[in-house]
């Protein structure tokens, strides 16, 4: 009968720990925060063994020689001990050491008394530093399916009762070492946990690898367009705040949002990756100042080099058939007197000079009406007579002084851009999506390409590429558009316009609201948050 009882109750215990060990591998399975994951290793482990304290070690082989990283550490009777994440070399001298070089497991009785001839040793000043008994111990290595080291864990006195506090003086009463079984079962718990470490690390790199290569890609946006540098990371700033206030905050009719870490890295990605359609703008246009190309602009100048300097050959070439038409009189003739041939010379030369001054004005025209100035009506007028002036070419043809290019070109009555140009810079947003839709994004960023698509459009409709209205675009595309407005606003690195203060630029966000083109509760939450500050902008400046 009482055998009958005790292997019931032996079963009811394995079959405790069975499902104790199926919910610790659940747990670790879900932990995907690597601190979180060490933690949750070591407290479980310290919890099947009834262990008073203990500590997880890192292998690092990054560097020349590998080392082992004091990751973790827990303790029961001095929870107040201080911990600092540090490295050390992984030599045979410590017992950390030892297990991660061989691959062997250590079940020490007696961390004090140890086997003679053993090249490990236990260093007790931290024992001294908190008046700390170490005793028994085991060290486990923790490795992958292919053996690999991913690190070790250490368990440090396992207690006869799981409440008793351990000192310098009761560590040998209060104490027992480790048995066989717990050795085991750890054994397997350690290799489950180096598998979820080395998932976690693999996670880690890759998340390493793509912040690199956002990083990269904002690199080459830049590099192809440096009057716009610091735009994409400014713009990420201000959307990622934006998102954080948010967060549980009802401001207007605005509904409560609410953003997870996974959510704003997707947010952050999107803005900072927003303008890499740029790649597939001409450079040109990407960089252009002025209405007119440095190249056109030269060309321009040298073709009104050209008509001066056939003006001049005219008028010469005049002079000179009216000497010889008129030489003989000219030859018997008092020039002092005065006469009408003489006159005539003198009337060649006033009509060059006016042709030349007329030359003049309209290079000076073309210099002003060049900047990226919003055109009067009197400039335009002068500009439609400019593109009604024409030059004899050196072939002796008769070419006008700008082409119907140039001309369209200056007769944009805002900014530097055509409507071409302007369709082309327009473009890079779906050079973006057709980009960012190539990359196989996780479930959590997976929004990343329609949250960038989307954040030139309008809520009235008036945007682009789509033309959608509110409902269809995004609440992130919404916050990023009015980052991206206010950046373009306050920058002070773009050459082809000043910058705005920043209550100027809030005003414009304030206007472009109530026109229904931003979101109204959001540019209020833009400003109410002062979410500006994240960029260095003086809040005082603002008001």
């Amino acid at each position: 009968m009482t055998d009958s009882r005790n292997q019931s109750e032996g079963s009811t215990e394995h079959s405790g720990l069975i499902e104790q060990l199926l919910a610790i591998g659940t747990a670790l399975s879900s932990t995907h925060d690597l601190g979180a994951l060490l933690t949750l290793i070591l407290a479980k482990s310290r919890e099947i063994t009834c262990s008073d304290a203990g500590s997880v070690y890192l292998v690092d082989r990054s560097g020349q020689e590998p080392l082992l990283w004091f990751k973790v550490a827990q303790n029961f009777s001095q929870p107040a001990a201080s911990f600092k994440e540090f490295a050390m070399p992984m030599t045979p001298k410590s017992l950390a050491g030892y297990v991660a070089l061989t691959g062997e497991s250590l079940n020490i009785p007696d961390a004090y008394n140890l086997s003679a001839g053993v090249p490990y040793q236990l260093d007790r000043s931290f024992d001294r530093s908190i008046s700390y008994r170490t005793r028994s111990v085991l060290v486990l290595p923790m490795q992958n399916q292919e053996g690999e080291m991913i690190g070790v864990l250490q368990l440090i006195n396992r207690k006869r009762k799981p409440d008793a506090v351990i000192t310098a003086d009761n560590a040998l009463d209060v104490t027992q070492p480790y048995l066989d079984w717990e050795k085991r079962v750890l054994q397997s718990l350690a290799s489950q946990a180096a598998i979820c470490i080395e998932r976690n690390q693999l996670q880690e790199s890759i998340e390493h690898l793509f912040e690199g290569f956002v990083k990269a890609s904002v690199q080459i946006i830049e590099a192809r367009d440096p009057c716009t540098s610091g735009h994409s990371e400014r713009v990420a700033d201000l959307t990622v705040r934006l998102s954080q206030e948010a967060n549980a905050v009802t401001v207007g009719k605005l509904q409560p949002i609410h953003f997870n870490d996974r959510q704003i890295q997707e947010i952050r990605y999107a803005a900072l990756l927003h303008d890499f359609g740029k790649v597939g703008v001409p450079e040109a246009i990407l960089g252009k100042q002025k209405k007119l190309f440095p190249m056109q602009l030269e060309v321009v100048r040298n073709r009104f080099a050209l008509a001066q300097r056939t003006l001049e050959m005219e008028c010469a070439q005049s002079k000179f058939r009216h000497l010889i038409e008129h030489s003989s009189h000219l030859a018997t003739h008092d020039a002092s007197e005065g006469c009408s041939h003489c006159q005539g010379l003198k009337t060649l030369d006033e009509q060059l000079e006016q042709a030349i001054a007329q030359l003049d004005r309209y290079w000076t025209l073309l210099v002003e009406t060049n900047e990226p100035r919003i055109l009067a009506e009197e400039p335009l007028i002068q500009l439609r007579e400019l593109a009604q002036y024409t030059y004899r070419d050196i072939d002796g043809q008769l070419k006008p002084l700008l082409s119907p290019e140039e001309m369209m070109q200056l007769m944009v009555a805002r900014g530097t851009l055509t409507l071409a140009e302007r369709d082309a810079i327009q473009s890079h947003v779906t050079h973006t999506y057709e980009f960012l839709k190539r990359i196989p994004w996780t479930k959590q960023l997976q929004n990343v390409p329609a949250i960038a698509y989307r954040h030139h459009e309008k809520l009235d409709g008036s945007g682009y590429p789509l033309g959608l209205k509110q409902p269809d675009i995004p609440i992130q595309s919404q916050m990023m558009a009015i980052a991206d407005i206010y950046d373009a606003l306050t920058a002070g690195d773009r050459p082809y316009k000043r910058s705005l203060s920043i209550p100027t630029a809030l005003k414009i966000l304030r206007q472009e609201a109530a026109q229904f083109k931003l979101n109204h509760d959001l540019v209020e939450l833009f400003e109410q948050r002062q979410i500006f500050a994240v960029l260095g902008h003086a809040v005082a400046e603002a008001t």
